[in-house]
């Protein structure tokens, strides 16, 4: 089983949030930066931001208060907007 986590790549300046198991079956695109990976049960599976090191808009991101709390614990300092 997977834990929620989050994870950083500092070479794409991607933070991924992984909220449940599963493999993604398709992505639904909040803008150009933020992306929901949705299961095949249409379960939220994560949320990728892009340029996360310019901060993170939680603004209509699915489970926002789950998502804050991982990027916090994830060992990265970002700005988070609600």
């Amino acid at each position: 089983m997977t834990a929620m986590r989050a994870t950083y790549d500092a070479a794409a300046d991607a933070l991924y949030v992984r909220l449940r198991d599963g493999a993604a079956s398709h992505q639904a695109f909040l803008d150009d930066l933020r992306i929901v990976d949705y299961t095949e049960d249409r379960g939220v599976a994560g949320v990728e931001f892009l340029h996360a090191s310019g901060g993170i808009d939680l603004s209509d991101v699915p489970f926002a208060p789950t998502v804050e709390r991982l990027i916090g614990e994830c060992g990265h300092s970002f700005r988070v907007f609600a």
